[in-house]
């Protein structure tokens, strides 16, 4: 009797360590799984401790797990050793098995970019669709609405996340906020987080949404409300990738969570095969596979998966041994990305270019978020990080820093568009770089102003191809003119006589407008454009 409650303490003991673990651990109950193969070890490991443990202490007695120590301990020692080296054995083995090493042909498969036309797909540029910030000054400008917020302030904070997504047509970046403490999260879970951000892209606008009730379901949770955990408890079997926070077409808070997918071995091939949409209130779940998940979801591919993927397919194309030593035709994705909004998805960008790194890439790549739909573009030019040192070097004056770029149609030319920023993270001026003539770079205070810039640089011969058909010349008397100020900078507006069109004339590219007045003779190069001309030159 006293050596079975003994045993059945033990065997109490180990199973609420098993328990703490996996509380806190949370690892899928999956041979797909690595944290399940370390759970298997950690009992085996336990297991094999306690045999040789008692088979030392109390030789000739019965012992845990009710194994006779005189008799059979070197066969209990043998038994538990063995099933120990035979699990890390096959975890091993199938680590190996699943590598690019013996499947270099089915990874480099897993992508297949189709390739596209740029100019067709990529149609000149719509503003109210770019992004013009990144995600850094996304977070001053949640921060800053969150500091005005004197009634939260104290009791929250802005979380990182800042998932970029499409709302109605336009980029958006939106999170939730998070507990301020431990403390504060005991005096206010029982409401739940009150409100999340949403950050406009392309216009800067930034919102705190409210919410009743709040969000119950989040990363800054303890316990069962934690996203993670509340995840687990329900599907205990789901491999879950990165989570992002979404919004629906109604505003209601989801949290996206990506299954992810073993198509090669034991651990090879990874991808998403299904996805988890949570109600961040409700905690509702819904699960359904990848082709099924509603159009409003924008992220379910991370981005860092989408660029290995495409890397398995560039620098594989003549295997494994080859993407090592020779590395004859291979090609891999520049060293960062950006997103663009097209056809009411996210799109990932990236740049492709030799292994070799002479600074130059061979084309680009559009990869959509939601579905994997991958667009090879043959651009050759120049990388984004040359293009990033150039618009740099126009304005080394001023210190300022460019982000990322992304790559627009702008006049049917392929061009770098890159926000420049100053050392407290604000974006100060735009540039736009020709991709193919990337030492050839247009600066404004605007964006309009930078691409009227861009636009006259190329009708002088900045560009890869000819004069734009766009540009038009017109001369006349002004009629009228009239003076206004955008984000902070002067422009003059002229009607000229006999001509229904509008003049936008920024005065910090051609200050040359202030000799003229009502009764002048002008000449004038512009393009078309909503809702007003965009002046190109004047004469």
């Amino acid at each position: 009797m006293k050596h079975w409650k003994r045993n059945a303490g033990i065997i109490l003991g180990v199973l609420i360590l098993i328990g703490i673990y996996y509380y806190i651990s949370l690892p899928a109950i999956n041979i797909h799984a690595s944290g399940f193969w370390v759970l298997v070890l950690v009992l085996l490991g336990v297991l094999l401790a306690e045999v040789l443990v008692k088979t030392a202490v109390e030789p000739g007695k019965k012992v845990g797990f009710g194994v006779l120590a005189k008799a059979k301990e070197k066969k209990s020692v043998k038994l538990v050793l063995g099933l120990f080296a035979a699990v890390l054995l096959v975890y091993l083995i199938g680590a190996v098995l699943s590598s690019p090493i013996v499947n270099a042909r089915k990874y480099q498969k897993l992508l297949e970019p189709e390739n596209r036309d740029f100019t067709e797909d990529i149609k000149e540029v719509n503003y109210n669709q770019i992004p013009l910030l990144d995600k850094d000054s996304a977070e001053l400008l949640g921060n800053r609405k969150m500091g005005s917020m004197v009634d939260m302030v104290s009791q929250f904070e802005v979380s990182s996340i800042y998932s970029q997504i499409n709302v109605n047509g336009r980029p958006v970046r939106v999170t939730p906020l998070v507990y301020a403490s431990p403390i504060k999260w005991l005096t206010n879970q029982k409401q739940g987080i009150p409100a999340y951000i949403t950050i406009d892209m392309a216009t800067q606008n930034t919102e705190l949404v409210k919410l009743s009730p709040g969000i119950r379901y989040s990363q800054s949770e303890y316990f069962n409300r934690n996203i993670y955990r509340h995840l687990r408890f329900r599907y205990p079997t789901y491999i879950f990738d990165q989570l992002s926070f979404e919004i629906d077409d109604e505003g209601t808070p989801y949290w996206i969570c990506p299954v992810k997918e073993f198509t090669i071995g034991l651990f090879g091939g990874q991808t998403i095969g299904k996805v988890v949409l949570c109600n961040a209130v409700t905690g509702e779940c819904t699960s359904m596979p990848v082709e099924d998940c509603p159009t409003w979801v924008d992220r379910v591919y991370p981005a860092d998966l989408l660029i290995e993927l495409y890397d398995y397919h560039g620098t594989l194309v003549n295997g494994f041994f080859n993407s090592i030593l020779g590395q004859k035709g291979c090609l891999k994705t520049t060293e960062g990305y950006n997103y663009l909004a097209l056809d009411d998805d996210v799109w990932v960008y990236t740049g492709v270019t030799s292994v070799s790194g002479d600074r130059s890439n061979v084309g680009f790549v559009l990869i959509n978020q939601r579905t994997r739909e991958t667009r090879y573009y043959e651009v050759a030019g120049a990388e984004e990080y040359s293009a990033m040192e150039s618009a740099e070097g126009q304005v080394q004056n001023l210190g300022y820093r460019a982000t990322f770029p992304l790559l627009l149609n702008i006049a049917d030319e392929p061009t770098y568009f890159i926000a420049l920023k100053d050392n407290a993270g604000l974006v100060k001026k735009y540039a736009m770089v020709n991709i193919q003539k990337y030492q050839n770079v247009a600066i404004g205070d605007t964006v309009a102003s930078c691409e009227q810039t861009y636009i006259k640089m190329l009708k002088t011969g900045g560009g890869s191809s000819s004069t734009p058909q766009d540009i038009q010349k017109i001369q006349g008397v002004i009629k009228k003119i009239a003076q206004g100020v955008i984000e902070g900078n002067t422009h003059f507006y002229l009607v000229l006589e006999n001509s229904e069109l509008i003049f936008d004339v920024p005065l910090a590219d051609f200050m040359e407008v202030l000799r003229y007045d009502v009764g002048d003779e002008i000449s004038i190069e512009y393009s078309q454009g909503e809702p007003v001309s965009s002046v190109l030159d004047i004469g």
